[in-house]
C-alpha cells in the first residue's frame, strides 16, 4: 500500500510559477515498473493526464504543458514534483497525483491550484 500526499497548490497570478509535491508514504522508486502522473481537474471537466515519469525517468505531458511544466523526482525524499511555469487561467484546477503499478493504483487527496488575477 502507498499513500501520497500532495502539497504546494494555491493562488497565483497568470504567468507566476508553482512547484507542487507528491510525497509518498514509502518509497516507490524501488519498484521496477511503475508511473507517477500528475492530473488535474476543473469544474465540470473530466480529469486529464498533465504529465508523468516512469520508473526509466521518461517523462510525458500533456500538450497544452509542454514547455511550461516539469515533473521530477526525488528518490531520497519519495517525493514526486511538478514544477508549473508560465500559469495561465486554463490551469486552474484540482491537481492529482498517481501512482500505478501493473496491478495497482493509488491516489492522493488532491491539491487546488488557482490560477487568477
Amino acid at each position: 500500500q502507498v499513500q501520497l500526499v500532495e502539497s504546494g497548490g494555491g493562488l497565483v497570478q497568470p504567468g507566476g510559477s508553482l512547484r507542487l509535491s507528491c510525497v509518498a508514504s514509502r518509497s516507490i522508486f524501488i519498484f521496477s515498473i511503475y508511473t507517477v502522473g500528475w492530473y488535474r481537474q476543473a469544474p465540470g471537466k473530466q480529469r486529464e493526464l498533465v504529465a508523468a515519469i516512469t520508473n526509466s525517468g521518461s517523462t510525458n505531458y500533456a500538450d497544452s504543458v509542454k514547455g511550461r511544466f516539469t515533473i521530477s523526482g526525488d528518490n531520497a525524499k519519495n517525493t514526486v514534483y511538478l514544477q508549473m511555469n508560465s500559469l495561465k487561467p486554463e490551469d486552474t484546477a484540482l491537481y492529482y497525483c498517481n501512482f500505478k503499478r501493473v496491478s495497482y493504483s493509488a491516489w492522493g487527496q488532491g491539491t487546488q491550484v488557482t490560477v487568477a488575477s
